[in-house]
């Protein structure tokens, strides 16, 4: 059906006052119907806030340091993704066009709920850092109260902001989150988290088997360490979800008998691409495991540091970690 023309709905404006002129009262307008609100509406805006402040941040620091404009200007892109995500439904505001306007730091201070993240406004990039830091710790601490969507955005964005932050020499560790085993119910997990659990073992599996590739065409060094530390951790955490995957009823996912590469590993280069690879996928199986009701806490850990060792390993990291459609 062709959409009405303005002519059509002049038209349809007269007719109606017509009606109203003649007394015709036997049809009335429906009521809009209301919309639902929006149960994330109040974590959403004390993300932008806090957004909004670190774009600032970052604003002031390239004022400051011209030189290291190219390295933040893309960090900055970056940070203002995260404010396109984080703004989901909300309506745009009519000074949508600038990332750092303070509109969502308005709506926060109208509501009565100021941001947490709230810190000494940041004059030079190791400040800057400091600020990722906080902001991701921001993150983190809405993990619970978010909707299944948002808490997958969540821990992308706080994942990006800490690699920021190492990116910016604040490699401040972050509390460890609790061990699975320790934390999770051993009740049967509902299904959604036992099949999001089940794909993380399997990126585990298939991690563990490709640092064994990548530590064979490393030389003894650093580098090769580093290989070591990243087998081991993932060996452990494949070993913990197998545990909690049996203490829930679910038979753990096993090993295949193999693995393709997804390109052909000769030397330390190649060796060195193939963990940031390993490294990217696990980011997107994590993601997903962020968007479970029990996991989420232990999900943004491993995501977080999924996305730190593929920047180390030289990955070039999307605006949002394991979020491939939205970067």
């Amino acid at each position: 059906m062709p959409a009405p023309t303005r002519r059509t709905l002049l038209a349809l404006g007269a007719l109606t006052g017509l009606q109203l002129l003649c007394g015709c009262t036997d049809d009335h307008p429906a009521e809009p119907k209301p919309t639902a609100a929006d149960p994330d509406r109040p974590l959403r805006l004390r993300q932008l806030a806090a957004t909004d402040a670190l774009l600032a941040d970052y604003d002031v620091v390239l004022t400051a340091a011209p030189a290291d404009a190219d390295r933040l200007g893309n960090l900055r892109e970056d940070v203002a993704r995260h404010r396109e995500a984080l703004a989901g439904p909300l309506p745009s505001p009519s000074a949508a066009g600038s990332a750092a306007s303070g509109s969502a730091s308005a709506s926060v201070s109208a509501s009565g709920s100021a941001s947490p993240a709230a810190g000494p406004a940041a004059r030079t990039v190791a400040e800057l850092g400091a600020a990722e830091q906080r902001t991701a710790a921001l993150r983190l601490a809405d993990l619970a109260a978010a909707s299944p969507e948002l808490a997958r955005t969540l821990a992308s964005i706080a994942a990006s902001d800490a690699a920021h932050a190492a990116a910016l020499g604040d490699t401040t560790a972050p509390a460890p989150a609790p061990s699975p085993s320790a934390s999770a119910s051993a009740g049967v997990l509902p299904a959604a988290d036992t099949a999001a659990l089940q794909a993380a073992l399997a990126a585990e599996h298939a991690a563990v088997y490709g640092y064994g590739v990548v530590g064979a065409f490393l030389p003894t060094g650093p580098q090769r360490e580093d290989a070591r530390s990243g087998y081991s951790a993932h060996q452990a955490r494949r070993d913990a979800w197998q545990r909690l995957l049996a203490a829930g009823g679910a038979s753990p996912t096993a090993a295949a008998p193999g693995y393709r590469l997804p390109f052909a590993v000769k030397d330390p280069a190649t060796a060195a691409q193939l963990a940031a690879h390993l490294e990217t996928q696990l980011t997107a199986a994590y993601a997903d495991l962020a968007a479970t009701t029990a996991l989420r806490e232990q999900a943004a850990a491993a995501l977080r540091e999924a996305a730190l060792r593929a920047a180390h390993w030289g990955a070039d990291l999307p605006a949002l970690p394991g979020l491939a459609a939205a970067s």
